[in-house]
């Protein structure tokens, strides 16, 4: 015999590979089990952090696949209760691809949960969330809005940086 075979893992791959199979197709790149925010190529940013109806499939079917759910397609045929998990889901990950899309224009030196990788995020939502959403964005020093950032506490600077939000929004649709 060969080796052992990690059928834990090996499962893990395929739900994986399936998860990611429409983002494969869609953006024409390779995504994996440790694929992080910051690995995901430029233009498929801009298209998931627009965070419309289009990009909100490929949300939903990455998290609904990965949490045994079904594809993006059945997203309708959810109890409510396992809608509102995905959407929530959805959401906090809409706000790690928009910080990353900032991070890039050169308005934030980082993000909480930028070292995770996407399937952590989903997988261990439950446990990584609540401290993740709990610190705000850092607002790089170049940028213009750096000073009034400082002088605020930790929830007025994430209202500030969600403020930015609809400004990056504008130059993905340049």
């Amino acid at each position: 015999m060969s080796g052992v075979v990690d059928l834990e893992k090996a499962r893990q791959e395929k739900k994986v590979k399936k998860g990611f199979r429409n983002w494969t197709g869609r953006f024409e790149s390779r995504f994996g089990i440790s694929t992080r925010i910051e690995d995901i190529p430029d233009k498929a940013l801009a298209f998931l952090a627009e965070g419309n109806r289009n990009s909100s499939f490929y949300y939903y079917d990455l998290i609904m696949n990965l949490k045994d759910m079904g594809s993006g397609f059945s997203f309708n045929e959810l109890e409510p209760s396992e809608k509102l998990t995905v959407i929530d889901m959805h959401l906090f990950l809409l706000d790690r691809i928009r910080y990353e899309y900032m991070k890039r224009l050169g308005w934030l030196d980082s993000y909480p949960g930028e070292e995770n990788t996407l399937v952590e995020l989903i997988m261990e939502f439950n446990e990584l969330a609540p401290d993740i959403q709990a610190k705000p964005a850092v607002l790089s020093q170049d940028h213009p809005c750096y000073r009034e950032y400082i002088s605020k506490n930790l929830f007025e600077k994430e209202e500030l940086i969600r403020k930015l939000i609809p400004e990056a929004l504008k130059i993905i649709s340049l």
